[in-house]
């Protein structure tokens, strides 16, 4: 089993002069689903190198148990200062791909020519994709066989309009992820604001935010598990 794992590369939060990047426990808790699943994992980005976190996710109030193993993980921190770059990978060894969310997505991946053809492809070779918290922005673009938004009639879920208002970046965000897949046809649905809750349509699997991502990651090595 080969999970490819797509962060950002991006590090701005609009015009506000704060840091943004990835969430950290949307890649620890997937990380160490894959890990003790004995599944090799593989990390990229699309400047490669070592991608940028978002200083928030790191703060004590959002630590978890998985969180903590990453950083006290040399070999982990060793493959995320060196993550691949993504036009440099080729999804065709890979058994999956999963996206994790923090606010960077929606400023690079989202807009990835590579990003699309990759999710594209992946899904075209009957390989699950999963896409947690923000990372389901990352659908915006992507297109179905029959040239239709890839997520048109699928159900879908993602980081809620209310979520990003308790973050207050509503206005900040080039985009609302909940607004963004309603407006491309997504059948979307959620759970409370940041309790977990994962949707799985086929081979796509989205999850609503941080603490939805280690259920994401499960459903994609089940998947795996039963071929």
């Amino acid at each position: 089993m080969k999970i490819l794992m797509v962060l950002t590369s991006h590090d701005t939060l609009g015009s506000t002069g704060r840091k943004t990047g990835f969430w950290l426990e949307e890649l620890a808790a997937p990380y160490y689903v894959f890990k003790d699943a004995g599944a090799e994992i593989v990390l990229a980005s699309p400047r490669g190198g070592r991608p940028p976190l978002d200083p928030k996710s790191n703060e004590p109030s959002f630590q978890t148990d998985a969180t903590c193993r990453f950083e006290a993980d040399g070999e982990a921190i060793a493959v995320l200062s060196d993550t691949a770059r993504l036009d440099a990978v080729t999804p065709e060894g890979f058994d999956a791909v999963f996206y994790p969310g923090g606010h960077g997505p929606l400023w690079d991946l989202a807009e990835d020519p590579t990003s699309i053809r990759l999710i594209e492809a992946t899904l075209g070779a009957g390989k699950p994709v999963a896409l947690v918290c923000h990372a389901p922005g990352v659908l915006r673009h992507v297109k179905a066989p029959d040239g239709k938004p890839l997520v048109a009639g699928r159900n879908v879920a993602g980081f809620t309009n209310t979520e990003e208002e308790a973050m207050g970046l509503s206005e900040v965000v080039p985009f609302l992820v909940e607004d963004e897949l309603k407006r491309n046809g997504g059948v979307f649905s959620k759970a409370g604001d940041f309790k977990p809750y994962v949707v799985s349509d086929g081979l796509l699997i989205t999850g609503q935010n941080p603490a939805s991502s280690a259920p994401a990651a499960k459903l994609i090595v089940e998947r795996l598990a039963n071929g």
